[in-house]
């Protein structure tokens, strides 16, 4: 085959695979199949990760994520360097880069340099499964959602070697708070997406995608309380505020992050928005659709859609990261196992009710009954919510507090020199 051989429609934008099957037949053409596979495995990395990634951690990750926080704070946010404050990103890339990355002398060096380059690994591995379209996927895997659990739990152990590396009480604090956080978050985050499985019947993202498409409904309707443990477990997986205790400052100065400085802080900063990404990615494709969008996929390109979803999602961890205060180290591991984990449970018992149900019924193939599932599986979960706060002791106020206006506050009265008030 010629170099560069017509295909049909290797320009269609709406599904860039055809370019790239292009590309790749003429190199196998040029140079024979093995560099093909290497130039493939290039083409997957610029496409996802540079072209995508990076642009969106500068863009929305750190000059959008700031600008919103500060709109919700009634701040202005960055507008100083640049149009709108747009150039901010860069101005502190090039700060990062010029500050002197500085190494205890009682540190661990070796560990504490290939800590960050650990941490950072991950966060390029894990767009490998992540569908862009129909065809538009690096490593199509028939356990992609596996793959993503088992790649997504390295950078807890990086962050734990970068925390004992220091040599320093505070890093080694914030570094076993990781793995606490870990541990308990990882158990209700898997029966959530173990929920997810049981109902579509496949542990492959991009079948996940195929089978909302076919089903015209979102997994979010029929699983919203999976939804909302695998956001909370995320948030808190991902040292995302206000979970960030691992790095809180009022209590351990920065965590398993205080020695370091220069860009080696800075590949954990970057990538701690990468992995959010990667994360908004992942609810994406599972919860919302992924690159579908009942039939527009048709005239909008599917990477598209998947952005915008992607983005989307994360307006939800900038959302909260913006109105809610930090939580305890205590309450926040309390909050997992006597809370999450029962609820998390209990969804799963149902699914796995309601598709023994469906099975046995034959009704798996009927779409209306997938709308019935999801008005009972709404109201199911306000129930469980609800339920299960009160069982653990949870009573509300049933009058709010109201602001009252007074002339004198009282307290310490402070007395004069001369000892009058």
């Amino acid at each position: 085959m010629p170099f560069f051989a017509a295909t049909e429609n290797w320009y269609d934008f709406r599904d860039l695979s055809n370019l790239s099957r292009v590309i790749l037949e003429g190199v196998a053409d040029l140079t024979g199949e093995p560099v093909a596979y290497v130039v493939a495995i290039l083409i997957g990395f610029v496409a996802s990760f540079l072209i995508f990634v990076l642009p969106s951690q500068l863009i929305v990750g750190v000059y959008g994520e700031r600008k919103l926080i500060g709109r919700m704070q009634s701040r202005y946010g960055p507008n100083r360097v640049g149009p709108f404050g747009l150039l901010q990103p860069v101005a502190d890339a090039i700060k990062l880069i010029q500050k002197e990355a500085l190494t205890p002398i009682a540190a661990d060096k070796a560990v504490m340099y290939i800590a960050p380059i650990v941490f950072v690994a991950p966060a390029v591995l894990l767009w490998a499964v992540i569908p862009f379209g129909p065809n538009m996927i690096i490593a199509d895997i028939p356990v992609a959602l596996l793959y993503y659990l088992a790649v997504a739990s390295l950078p807890a152990l990086a962050a734990f070697v970068a925390g004992w590396s220091h040599n320093n009480k505070y890093s080694l604090f914030g570094a076993m708070r990781i793995v606490a956080m870990t541990i308990s978050y990882e158990v209700p985050l898997v029966l959530a997406l173990l929920g997810v499985v049981l109902l579509t019947g496949t542990l492959s993202l991009n079948e996940m995608v195929f089978w909302q498409k076919e089903t015209t409904i979102w997994v979010i309707l029929l699983q919203p309380l999976a939804f909302a443990v695998f956001f909370i477990a995320v948030s808190a997986e991902l040292n995302r505020t206000p979970v960030d205790i691992a790095e809180a400052e009022s209590e351990i100065v920065a965590g398993y992050l205080t020695e370091y400085s220069g860009m080696k802080w800075g590949l954990f900063y970057g990538m701690d928005i990468g992995y959010a990404l990667a994360a908004s990615a992942l609810a994406a494709t599972i919860f919302l659709g992924g690159w579908s969008l009942f039939g527009l996929d048709k005239w909008i390109p599917p990477w598209m859609i998947l952005v915008g979803k992607t983005h989307l999602f994360y307006f939800l961890f900038i959302w909260t990261r913006g109105t809610l205060p930090r939580l305890r180290i205590d309450q926040l591991l309390t909050y997992a196992w006597k809370y999450l984990l029962p609820i998390s449970a209990a969804n799963l018992l149902i699914v796995a009710t309601e598709r023994v149900i469906l099975v046995e019924n034959d009704w798996v193939d009927k779409d209306l009954i997938y709308w019935l599932l999801a008005a009972i599986n709404i109201v199911l979960a306000v129930v469980i919510v609800v339920g299960w706060a009160r069982v653990l002791g949870y009573k509300p106020d049933s009058v709010p507090t109201r602001p009252r206006l007074v002339s004198e506050v009282g307290g310490y009265v402070p007395y004069d020199a001369a000892g009058g008030r």
